[in-house]
């Protein structure tokens, strides 16, 4: 669970987060305010990372997990700002005990969210790098989110190393060209508890993370024709 400064929406996630998940790491990247202290308190682990970027907070997540204990055979990743609802984490997960899939992806669409929590020139991005992800890789995603599980085998012999915003297109990219088993499932999305989405929060910032995207799929696409 990579996270920026959410010492007030975290209790409230982690309290719910059910028994079915044996550990819970919090990715610290650089917060200012009490983010890992509030983690630790409700009995999460705590990693900290001082580069700030999604990919990277969830590196050291990834590098926590090989280094301390017995690794996880499933990987969550999900956001610590409360829009992904921990109670959609049984159906999430269920493709994958049951054998039917080695990741599985967290639409955003499902029953119980809220409205409008993609803002419009977040949804347009998108729906213009699925568009491209499905012209250059022939794979028809319906979302990006950041809500997925992942068997952590199938997540290593992935090699991830997008250290930004291009985290989550790059692991279904490198995922479909492996020939991984992937099922999207439609899950809640809420409205953050607290202030707005660091990415889509403004349009600046999401024309920005569109820019990583687009260098994200032109390097992949680069590396796959080597």
């Amino acid at each position: 669970m990579p996270a920026l400064n959410e010492e007030d929406a975290l209790p409230a996630i982690l309290a719910s987060i059910p028994d079915l998940v044996h550990r819970v790491v919090v990715a610290d990247n650089d917060s200012t305010d009490r983010t890992a202290d509030v983690a630790r308190a409700a009995g999460a682990e705590v990693v900290y990372e001082a580069e700030r970027g999604y990919g990277a907070a969830c590196l050291a997540g990834i590098r926590h997990l090989q280094h301390e204990g017995d690794p996880p055979d499933v990987l969550v990743f999900m956001d610590a700002d409360g829009s992904d609802d921990p109670a959609d984490l049984e159906s999430l997960l269920e493709p994958i005990r049951s054998d039917g899939a080695d990741l599985v992806l967290g639409v955003r669409r499902g029953e119980g969210g809220d409205v409008g929590t993609i803002l419009p020139h977040a949804r347009l991005g998108n729906r213009v790098v699925l568009g491209l992800t499905r012209l250059l890789y022939r794979e028809a995603f319906e979302d990006l989110p950041p809500f997925r599980a992942i068997r952590f085998e199938s997540l290593r012999a992935l090699e991830m190393d997008d250290r930004n915003w291009g985290w989550t297109l790059q692991m279904q990219i490198r995922a479909a060209r492996r020939g991984l088993r992937i099922v999207e499932v439609e899950v809640a999305h809420r409205r953050r508890v607290e202030g707005v989405s660091k990415i889509s929060g403004s349009l600046s910032m999401s024309l920005r993370v569109g820019a990583k995207m687009f260098w994200t799929l032109a390097r992949e696409r680069l590396r796959t024709e080597r």
